[in-house]
């Protein structure tokens, strides 16, 4: 997984609510076996219009996505999350997002930002504006800012920071505890209960 820690760019102004995963990724894309090459597929639907904020040449590259409450929400598949990732974006600001999304972009490196109504607003606005304003994100601060003068901090699980700041996915998380894992692997044999008794017991009766 990858390192992250800040995240500078101009964003994607998705300007809409309840946006679910079936929106992010629909479901006939879940056949894929691969965990790539999902970006393609993102807003597949959305993206017909050509009026549609990823279609805008203006928005090429962005690495932030803006959303309205309750972004990622509906079934929990993962594919959503790893068709953003894969389309480049880096971090997700929303008033709210759906649980088990904002849970699964934690796993795989993308950043979700939780701000306030007011605060979301401000930069959507700004964002369809100027689509070239540029936010800039930084982890280890926990904060968000655009210029000098706007500046607007964000909880982050501390647990969810370590990961992330240092490109942990769960196997990089169980791989920290290496040298117990091994110390435990080579004396585990020691722990296991004595069976030599009942197999004796065993061959007297046979």
């Amino acid at each position: 997984m990858k390192v992250v820690k800040q995240v500078s760019g101009n964003a994607f102004p998705l300007n809409r609510a309840d946006v679910d995963t079936d929106q992010i990724i629909p479901k006939q894309f879940l056949k894929r076996i691969e965990r790539t090459g999902y970006g393609e597929f993102a807003f597949f639907d959305w993206r017909k219009d050509a009026d549609f904020v990823t279609n805008q040449p203006a928005y090429a590259g962005a690495p932030i996505m803006l959303a309205q409450q309750n972004f990622g929400c509906g079934s929990s598949r993962e594919h959503a999350v790893w068709a953003l990732d894969d389309m480049g974006i880096e971090a997700v600001i929303a008033p709210s997002f759906g649980d088990i999304f904002r849970n699964n972009s934690s796993k795989v490196g993308l950043l979700t930002i939780q701000l306030p109504q007011e605060d979301v607003d401000y930069l959507m606005s700004r964002a369809e504006e100027l689509p070239s304003s540029e936010i800039n994100i930084d982890l280890q601060s926990q904060t968000v800012s655009v210029g000098s003068d706007w500046v607007r901090e964000f909880e982050v699980d501390p647990f969810v920071k370590h990961r992330l700041l240092n490109g942990l996915d769960d196997i990089g998380l169980t791989l920290e505890n290496e040298e117990d894992i091994t110390t435990f692997e080579a004396t585990r044999d020691g722990l296991k209960p004595d069976t030599s008794p009942a197999l004796e017991s065993a061959t007297k009766m046979g």
